[in-house]
């Protein structure tokens, strides 16, 4: 199997949408490399650390990553297990119009100022339907655009994105603590285990991560935990089963909490999502 597997789901003069995997065998830094096109890049499993000049980004499946066309970046995955992502292409008018001035940079070329925004569970919910819909053929084009353009307008939304704005000491905290997290979902983690394997106290990391985040450390973890069970719905019969195998403790906990954090239970979005 090679490093990448890319798979087209649709392309239209308004959008492109595809499926990438990626086995994550360079533990360290990739050669320097770049894409034709601005891209948003939802992971949704796994990990990886995008690779900006100085800065870096954790890429998991709280967070949308643009990709500047011609920009050059370095991957590494220093948690193993690969990664898989949903990326969109929007054409360069639609996008001027969805995305806040605030948000790009000054000039003639289309780029957005930073790497990554943390998104909301809406934006969660609404990347697992179109994915899930288009690779079970289910979505005809013109649902799949609509959704695909109602999910930059999600991600892209003041009020429902987090942008990134701390000192490179305290992010790169944070960081630390998201790759424990991602390094075992389901594990039970204790604050003062996160906090022994980033080398920090658990008094600190606590305020640090709330403040870079905006989200506490448990509900981020919780929001990781739900997003994976919306990637392993189509895979699972027995969603009790999915639960207990993403660390919650008892199918009633699971349930309610994905219908608090998606509006509906695992149940129902299943049957949105595959028509099963």
């Amino acid at each position: 199997m090679s490093e990448f597997v890319v798979q087209s789901l649709l392309k239209t003069p308004t959008v492109a949408i595809r499926d990438t995997y990626c086995q994550g065998s360079c533990r360290h830094q990739t050669a320097e490399e770049c894409t034709a096109t601005t891209q948003l890049v939802f992971p949704y499993r796994g990990v990886y650390v995008r690779h900006l000049g100085n800065d870096q980004a954790v890429a998991e499946a709280n967070q949308v990553l643009f990709f500047n066309a011609t920009e050059g970046y370095r991957i590494s995955h220093p948690v193993p297990g690969g990664d898989a992502s949903l990326t969109l292409v929007i054409s360069e008018l639609q996008l001027r119009e969805m995305a806040p001035r605030a948000f790009l940079r000054d000039g003639a070329a289309l780029a957005f100022r930073w790497q990554r925004l943390r998104i909301d569970a809406r934006a969660q919910a609404l990347m697992a339907l179109l994915r899930h819909s288009l690779r079970q053929n289910i979505a005809e084009p013109l649902e799949a655009e609509s959704l695909a353009l109602t999910l930059v307008q999600r991600a892209l939304g003041p009020r429902t994105t987090h942008a990134p704005g701390a000192s490179v000491g305290r992010q790169r905290l944070v960081d630390r603590a998201k790759l424990v997290l991602a390094s075992d979902l389901a594990r039970r983690w204790t604050l003062a285990e996160i906090a022994a394997e980033v080398r920090g106290s658990p008094v600190y990391l606590t305020q640090v991560f709330q403040q870079v985040e905006g989200l506490p450390l448990y509900r981020y973890q919780l929001r990781l935990r739900l997003a994976r069970a919306l990637d392993l719905l189509a895979q699972y019969d027995d969603l009790a089963a999915l639960g207990v195998d993403l660390g919650f403790s008892s199918h009633s906990h699971f349930s309610a909490a994905f219908r608090e954090a998606y509006g509906r239970s695992p149940s129902e979005f299943r049957q949105s999502a595959l028509r099963r």
